[in-house]
C-alpha cells in the first residue's frame, strides 16, 4: 500500500513521508484513534446520543474503528449550479446516486442538502451516517453576492434520521457576524437533539488577496477560523489545506505573534495544516480538510497528497466531493478508496 501511495506523490514522496513536524511536536496533540469518541469526546458536555452519532460516523464505511473518516460532500447543486456541478457526469442529478457513491466506495458518510438527502432517506438514512448541510451560497443571484443562508432546519435534520448537520461560515466577510449567531444557534440545537456538527471554516474577504497573493488559505487566517468555530462547538472542523501563511502580517490587520510563524509553523505543508489541527484545541475537535475541485488528470495524486498531508499533520480525515463525482462513479470509488488507503495505511504515521 505504501508503494501505491509513494508512486502517487511522485518525485516529492520522500518530501511528505520522510517529514518530521519539530515546531509543534505530535505528543503536545490529541491524536484521532480507535477510541477517539471514549478518549476526547466522552470528556465533553456533549451528551450520550451526540456521543452515539460520533461513534456512528467514526465506525462506518472502510475507516470504521480507525477513528479517521472519509465524508462524501455533494451540496454544489446550489453552490456551484447543478449544470456546473454534474453536467460532466448526469447521473448526480438523481440524489439516490449520491448516497449510492458514498455506499459504494465505504465512506463514514454523506453530507448534502435538504432536498437531496431528503428524497432518498427513507431508503438510506440506516444504512449511512446522513450529514444535512444546513446553509448554501446561493448564486443565482445578480450580482451575485458570498453570503450563506439557511435553507434547512435543525429540526428537519433530526426528522429524516441525521447523525449529523453542517453549516458554512465564511469568516471575515462583513455577513459573519449574523453567520456566526445563526450557526451557533443551530449547532446547539442540533446537540439537544442528539446530532453532531461539522462546521465548514472557510475565510472570506476581498482583503484577504493582497499583492497578488491569495491568503485566504493561509495557515494563520485558516488556523484563526479553525479556532473560532470550535468555540461555537463543531464537533468536527473542515478547512481548506493550506497553501501559505502570513497572511495577519501582509494584510496587516488583527492581532497575531511572530512566534506563530518563527516557532509555530515552518514552510512545510505538514507544518501549515498542523498549525490548523493546533487551532482545533490541540486536536481535541477532528480536523478532516477539503478535497478540492475537480482538476482532471491530476485529481488522484492531488486528494493522496491532501490525506498524506492531513493524516500526517495529526488531522481526522478528508472530506472530497467534486474529485469524486465528476467523474464515472467506478473512477469516483476509486479515488476515494486511495484517499482512504493512506488512512489504512500504518506506514503514513503522524509526523
Amino acid at each position: 500500500m505504501i508503494d501505491d501511495i509513494a508512486q502517487h506523490l511522485g518525485e516529492k514522496a520522500a518530501y511528505y513521508l520522510d517529514h518530521v513536524c519539530k515546531a509543534v511536536p505530535r505528543h503536545t496533540l490529541h491524536l484521532p484513534g480507535p477510541d477517539v469518541v471514549d478518549r476526547i469526546y466522552a470528556q465533553t458536555d456533549r451528551s450520550v446520543p451526540v456521543l452515539r452519532n460520533l461513534q456512528a460516523l467514526v465506525g462506518s464505511g472502510r475507516l470504521g474503528g480507525t477513528g479517521y473518516v472519509s465524508i462524501l460532500p455533494v451540496d454544489q447543486g446550489i453552490e456551484h449550479s447543478a449544470g456546473a456541478s454534474f453536467a460532466p457526469n448526469p447521473i448526480y442529478f438523481d440524489p439516490e446516486n449520491i448516497v449510492k457513491l458514498a455506499l459504494e466506495a465505504g465512506c463514514n458518510g454523506v453530507a448534502s442538502t435538504l432536498g437531496v438527502l431528503g428524497a432518498v432517506a427513507r431508503k438510506y438514512a440506516h444504512k449511512i451516517p446522513f450529514i444535512l448541510k444546513l446553509n448554501h451560497n446561493e448564486l443565482l443571484s445578480l450580482p451575485a453576492k458570498a453570503d450563506q443562508i439557511m435553507f434547512a432546519q435543525v429540526e428537519q435534520a433530526f426528522d429524516m434520521g441525521c447523525a449529523a448537520v453542517g453549516a458554512t461560515v465564511y469568516f471575515g466577510a462583513p455577513e459573519s457576524t449574523r453567520q456566526i449567531q445563526e450557526v451557533s444557534h443551530a449547532f446547539r440545537r442540533a446537540h439537544e437533539l442528539g446530532m453532531a456538527t461539522i462546521l465548514w471554516c472557510y475565510t472570506r474577504n476581498p482583503a484577504f488577496v493582497k499583492d497578488g497573493v491569495d491568503y485566504h488559505t493561509a495557515a494563520d487566517l485558516t488556523g484563526q477560523a479553525n479556532h473560532l468555530g470550535v468555540t461555537i462547538q463543531a464537533d468536527i472542523i473542515k478547512q481548506k489545506l493550506p497553501t501559505t501563511n502570513g497572511g495577519y502580517t501582509a494584510i496587516k490587520f488583527g492581532k497575531t505573534d511572530p512566534r506563530v510563524y518563527s516557532q509555530l509553523t515552518t514552510a512545510h505543508p505538514i507544518d501549515l495544516c498542523r498549525y490548523q489541527v493546533l487551532n482545533c484545541y490541540a486536536g481535541r475537535m477532528g480536523l478532516i480538510n477539503s478535497g478540492g475541485p475537480s482538476g482532471g488528470a491530476t485529481d488522484m495524486a492531488e486528494a493522496v497528497m491532501t490525506a498524506v498531508v492531513n493524516k500526517r499533520a495529526g488531522g481526522m480525515g478528508l472530506i472530497s466531493g467534486r474529485k469524486a463525482f465528476q467523474r464515472p462513479m467506478e473512477d469516483g470509488v476509486r479515488l476515494l478508496h486511495a484517499i482512504m488507503d493512506v488512512y489504512l495505511c500504518k506506514d503514513v504515521t503522524v509526523a
